[in-house]
């Protein structure tokens, strides 16, 4: 952590650390999925640029390149941890309410499981490329200059981050139908409707279960309208007695909080087309649920 002393070592240090301190997690978190990780990152950026005795003429360059860089590095690293990590990976679910992350259209946006699950498509060096152009807009001089490359490269980088991806996921249905649908959802789970659960499922749906080898569930994703209806209800006969749900908004839609006397269990969020469902994530590994912990839970 950034002690006191450090934080008056220079002019107006502490008013540029909160200026800046959301810009640096919104990126952090869209480069690594992880909001832990993503903190680690901000209070690394704000050591390194006190300790380098950096002027406040320009901090959100040196930041921006600083906490870029650093993102990139935790990500060679975590490739190698993803091929011992137990099952599927999903990104670390994380309640809207944090003010750096729900500030306009497109930062919700680029909240979303499916856009952070389409980043996984790009090496570190085009997400961060693709992310500073597309979502915060950045110019390639500033590009350049966070990433240690030249304009020319970066515009490379991009086109070919954009060819890797297609086209990006967008919200196909409005907040309120999202909520809707979640809701029924949620309801026919709860009360055992198999018929209603399953018209509510497209027929090539797929659940995702993200356990991290420390809570049950399936260990590869299961495909199929009667195949995740099955899993569903039979995940449900592992689940902990006096569990309790309540819909939440994390990562820019509704979202389904299961808990046990305050303490989260599980976040469940929907992809959701046409009025159907096309995709379920369940985020169960518990070093995952920190961020969604709410104090009327």
């Amino acid at each position: 952590m950034i002690t006191e002393e450090q934080l008056v070592a220079i002019p107006d240090s502490s008013a540029i650390f909160e200026q800046y301190r959301r810009l640096l997690f919104a990126i952090a978190y869209r480069m690594l999925g992880s909001a832990t990780d993503a903190e680690d990152v901000v209070q690394d950026c704000f050591v390194r640029w006190l300790q380098s005795g950096q002027s406040a003429d320009s901090p959100k360059s040196y930041l921006s390149s600083v906490a870029v860089n650093l993102c990139i590095d935790r990500l060679r690293s975590a490739r190698a941890r993803r091929e011992v990590y137990v099952g599927p990976w999903l990104p670390e679910p994380i309640a809207v309410d944090q003010p750096e992350l729900g500030e306009s259209v497109a930062l919700t946006e680029s909240l979303s499981f499916a856009f952070l699950q389409m980043l996984e498509r790009l090496n570190p060096v085009e997400r961060a490329v693709f992310l500073l152009r597309e979502v915060f807009e950045y110019g390639y001089d500033e590009i350049a200059a966070a990433v240690g490359k030249s304009e020319a490269n970066c515009r490379q980088i991009h086109h070919r981050a954009r060819q890797r991806i297609g086209d990006r996921p967008r919200f196909r249905v409005s907040y309120q139908e999202h909520e809707r649908i979640t809701a029924e959802f949620l309801h026919a789970a709860a009360t055992g409707d198999v018929a209603r659960l399953a018209a509510l499922l497209a027929e090539d749906v797929v659940f995702t279960g993200d356990g991290g080898g420390k809570v049950r569930t399936a260990l590869k994703e299961v495909r199929g309208r009667a195949n995740v209806t099955r899993g569903v209800f039979g995940g449900l006969k592992w689940m902990p007695g006096g569990i309790q749900t309540r819909l939440i908004t994390a990562n820019g839609q509704p979202a389904i909080l299961v808990h046990v006397d305050g303490e989260p269990v599980q976040v469940v969020l929907l992809e959701v087309q046409d009025g159907q469902i096309r995709r379920i994530n369940a985020v169960l590994n518990p070093d995952k649920l920190r961020r969604v912990t709410g104090a009327d839970c």
